[in-house]
């Protein structure tokens, strides 16, 4: 379809709005018909406005195919937006990468060093984060930008790239259209684990490439902790499974044993085979009058 047929088309849904037959036939030829939208397209006119008035049509046939045509060409302008900004952070030759050189475009652009003189965000950076028209989405793209790009090294183009991936995932997931809490749950998980204090390398393997965007979108939150906190997560565990074992096993209570922090000796204890068969039962000691805990073999 050219710019002239989409104005007919345009024309013919603004004529017969009444008429459930008639829209849903234009809807669809403009759906089968209408390959190439560009936001030029949609400006001049007006198509995706009109189309989105029949989102409250009384016809669900209608309706689901506004829902799935209005996602293409905002789809399709996200991809076009992107696109223009990646060309104008690249070396200045004004072409894009094949596709067959994507990835080591895309590579290459991570590994050059962007300096800014102010703050880091989309702001500062001078990018567009509203590169969907839906606020929800263009919220989540904004926010891991900002949080991304904070203390970063890496240009402009190399980091919106990262964050509409990790959005795209999570659509992936729960698209907001139809799941908007899962939608937004998913993004306050990542976002909070890019922003933690306690895992402050997190942003950097992101943007270094190290974690995938399919990876952290679906990765259980203890995979993404720091080596030094899941160590401690580690110990905890282990610490419940002794107090799980300690209280579900027979203890029986004796002199034999000092307290080595109260020095009494009304001590509890059980012994396990917590290592092969021809080494000695451990021994599991807990003072009954200070709670100290302590174990031997």
């Amino acid at each position: 379809m050219d710019t002239k047929e989409v104005l007919e088309a345009v024309k013919g849904l603004e004529k017969n709005k009444n008429n459930s037959e008639v829209v849903l036939k234009i809807l669809q030829s403009l759906d089968k018909d209408l390959k190439d939208v560009n936001e030029k397209l949609l400006r001049e006119t007006k198509v995706g406005v009109v189309v989105n008035q029949f989102k409250k049509s009384s016809n669900p046939e209608i309706v689901k195919l506004v829902k799935k045509m209005i996602l293409s060409w905002k789809e399709a302008v996200a991809r076009e937006k992107k696109s223009r900004l990646s060309g104008a952070g690249g070396a200045g030759s004004g072409a894009s990468p094949s596709p067959a050189n994507a990835q080591n475009s895309n590579e290459a652009v991570k590994k050059e060093k962007y300096v800014s003189k102010a703050p880091r965000n989309a702001k500062n950076d001078g990018v567009k984060t509203d590169v969907y028209g839906v606020k929800i989405r263009d919220m989540a793209v904004k926010a891991l930008y900002d949080a991304l790009a904070k203390e970063s090294e890496h240009p402009p183009a190399a980091i919106l790239d990262t964050v509409l991936n990790i959005e795209k995932e999570m659509v992936a997931l729960f698209n907001p259209e139809t799941d908007e809490k899962g939608y937004r749950e998913k993004y306050r998980v990542i976002y909070s684990n890019i922003i933690s204090k306690n895992n402050p390398e997190l942003k950097h393997r992101i943007t270094n490439g190290e974690i995938s965007p399919k990876h952290l979108v679906n990765a259980d939150p203890k995979e993404l902790a720091p080596e030094h906190l899941k160590k401690k997560l580690e110990e905890i565990e282990k610490q419940n499974l002794f107090n799980a074992q300690g209280a579900t096993l027979e203890r029986s209570v004796t002199d034999r044993f000092q307290c080595g922090k109260c020095k009494q000796r009304k001590v509890s204890y059980y012994q396990l085979q917590t290592r092969s068969a021809d080494e000695p039962l451990t021994t599991f000691c807990t003072c009954e009058v200070c709670g100290n805990r302590w174990k031997f073999s």
